[in-house]
This record gives structure tokens, C-alpha cells and sequence, in this order.
């Protein structure tokens, strides 16, 4: 088992930056491939990016590209959102996500956390 936690959300003015981290324990943190993914109210959970077990390779969702990095500390079981130029339609509850696969269908993530609530005001 993984147990993640998020933290880091809060409120926002548009143009603002916010810092996400996910804290995992329980299994070996660098074995797994680790994701954020983000659900607005009446909306379906979406993709915001991933990051490989060693941290070299990521990938983003297009609505981010270019605004937000993610990043994993191995020695800390860590792994961060950095969210820049924030706008209202980032508004949403954001996850992380752990699997043991190299690449992960969709949201077939093996764990997840609760979530933190980001909310961006315009």
C-alpha cells in the first residue's frame, strides 16, 4: 500500500502562484511513477501532468503546458505541483496519483490521494 497526502492549496488571485505537494509513505517512493490530476465541480477528473521514478522525464496536459512543472524528490518521498500565471478555470480539487507502471492508462492510477482544493479567483 501508498498512502499519499496533498497540501499546499488554498485561494488564489488570478495571475498568482501556488506550490502543491504530494507526501507518500508506505512502499519504496522512487518505484513509482507519480501524477496530479485535477476535478472541477460537475466535471470529469482530468489530467494535469506525470513524472517518470527518476524524475527525468515529465509530460503535461495541455491546458498546463507551460505554466505548471512538476517535480518529485526521491530522498524526501515528495513529489510538487508548482502552478504560475494561475487562472480561474484552474479552479479544482488536485490529486496525486502513484503506479508501479511505466505507463498508466488514463486514470488507472493504483493510489490516490484525498485532494486539495485550489481555487483561483478572477
Amino acid at each position: 500500500q501508498v498512502q499519499l497526502v496533498e497540501s499546499g492549496g488554498g485561494l488564489v488571485q488570478a495571475g498568482g502562484s501556488l506550490r502543491l505537494s504530494c507526501a507518500a509513505s508506505g512502499r519504496t517512493f522512487s518505484n513509482y511513477v507519480m501524477g496530479w490530476f485535477r476535478q472541477a465541480p460537475g466535471k470529469e477528473r482530468e489530467f494535469v501532468a506525470r513524472i517518470s521514478r527518476s524524475g527525468g522525464t515529465t509530460y503535461y496536459g495541455d491546458s498546463v503546458k507551460g505554466r505548471f512543472t512538476i517535480s518529485r524528490d526521491n530522498a524526501k518521498n515528495t513529489v510538487y505541483l508548482q502552478m504560475n500565471s494561475l487562472k480561474p478555470e484552474d479552479t479544482a480539487v488536485y490529486y496525486c496519483a502513484a503506479d508501479r507502471r511505466t505507463v498508466v492508462p488514463g486514470l488507472k492510477y493504483d493510489y490516490w490521494g484525498q485532494g486539495t482544493q485550489v481555487t483561483v479567483s478572477s
